[in-house]
């Protein structure tokens, strides 16, 4: 329908009554008067329903490639129903026809249609039934489903008219809630650069002052052996503090083009493992790791500490486990370390050993496994990246 929502109440002036278009003009201020996408699906639903005197309603919402719905809102069913019928529908028979051909569609008996699939088994009867395509920026975005008129009869074409309107508010406020929300993700992004400069060009230089002042005094500590490495002490931590507030910059930084990155995955496949291991293992970062390890670099990532940590769980006994995964010099590096039985009499090409070495291999790297010499063990993992 062409024009925006309100020009759709104007062209339903000749067509329906007082009644019908008051509740019309009430149903495009309610889909229109929030920003929250969630919240606009069900609001839609809700509008629908009562706009055309429908006893069930429900929103398909497409997925990318528009071959069926990737999310299901319902109106009129409760919670009890919804769970005894199980999962959602995906878009076949009736409701796919919309899916193949968005064009409204109006059937007085839905079982009577040849492509009717029939109920899945706890599903309330259904009779009469209204379809409508909802558009977004010139695109099929999902497509509203009513069914069952109040008192008995088929859904008219009045009702067809004013839930095509309604589609085209739908629209609207679904292109706005998505405009706000990408709004609202440019603004994240200007404010992890914002905090990514601040901590370069403000915590790191202080962290360096510190660090060079606390070296001038471990110079001058001289005849206290014992005050100059405490010192030194101090000075290691704040490197290593320096190079975990780099890491979160080029976090930071990632963040704007994945928000999949390999670092999240890789905590991620940590809480998986937790389980098995009996206690969180303990991640830590250096260098632009969402960056530069492309998929394929990390796929192999996940599976090799995957493997490691699997590898901890069933034979190590160990209360920790510790992955420290690093970029730097064009070589990524993934180490596993842990604090149990070592590894004894096991072969160091057994427990999935070898698959680690052949992953490196393939990517022209080196894998080793080793003992601690503080007890335990360590997996180490190394890989050229761009």
């Amino acid at each position: 329908m062409p024009g925006g929502p309100l020009q759709s109440v104007a062209m339903m002036e000749e067509r329906a009554g007082p009644q019908e278009l008051r509740r019309l003009l009430a149903a495009v201020v309610a889909v229109g008067s929030d920003l929250d996408l969630e919240v606009i699906l069900r609001r839609i639903v809700d509008a629908a329903v009562e706009l055309v005197q429908a006893s069930y309603g429900a929103l398909g919402v497409l997925n990318p490639e528009r071959t069926n719905l990737s999310a299901f809102v319902t109106v009129g069913l409760d919670p009890d129903t919804e769970a005894a019928i199980g999962p959602r529908p995906k878009g076949h028979g009736i409701l796919g026809l919309l899916i193949v051909d968005p064009r409204p569609i109006r059937l007085p008996d839905l079982g009577a249609h040849p492509d009717s699939f029939g109920f899945p088994p706890n599903h309330p009867p259904m009779t009469s039934f209204l379809g409508v395509p909802i558009f977004v920026g010139g695109l099929a975005y999902g497509n509203l489903y009513l069914t069952d008129k109040a008192g008995g009869g088929p859904f008219t074409d009045i009702d067809e008219e004013l839930a095509v309107a309604l589609a085209v508010a739908a629209g609207t406020a679904i292109e706005k809630a998505r405009l706000h929300a990408r709004v609202r993700e440019l603004d994240l992004i200007a404010d992890r650069d914002r905090i990514a400069r601040d901590l370069h060009d403000t915590v790191i230089q202080r962290l360096f002052a510190t660090g060079l002042a606390l070296q001038g005094a471990a110079r001058l500590a001289g005849p206290l052996p014992e005050v100059a490495d405490r010192i030194q002490q101090a000075v290691d931590e704040l490197d290593l503090v320096v190079r975990q507030v780099r890491s979160s910059i080029f976090e930071l930084h990632a963040a704007e083009t994945s928000s999949h990155g390999v670092r999240r995955q890789l905590l991620a496949l940590g809480d998986e493992l937790t389980g098995a291991l009996g206690y969180a293992p303990t991640f830590q970062f250096e260098g632009p790791i969402d960056a530069a390890v492309d998929e394929v670099v990390g796929g192999h990532l996940l599976a090799v500490v995957g493997e490691a940590l699997a590898n901890v769980a069933r034979h190590a006994s160990s209360p920790v486990a510790r992955v420290h995964v690093q970029v730097a010099d064009g070589l990524l590096t993934a180490t596993v370390e842990d604090e149990g039985v070592g590894l004894g009499p096991r072969r160091p090409g057994g427990h999935g050993i070898e698959n680690l070495e052949h992953r490196a291999h393939d990517l022209g790297g080196h894998a080793a496994v080793e003992a601690r010499a503080a007890g335990g063990t360590r997996v180490r993992w190394s890989v050229p990246v761009a």
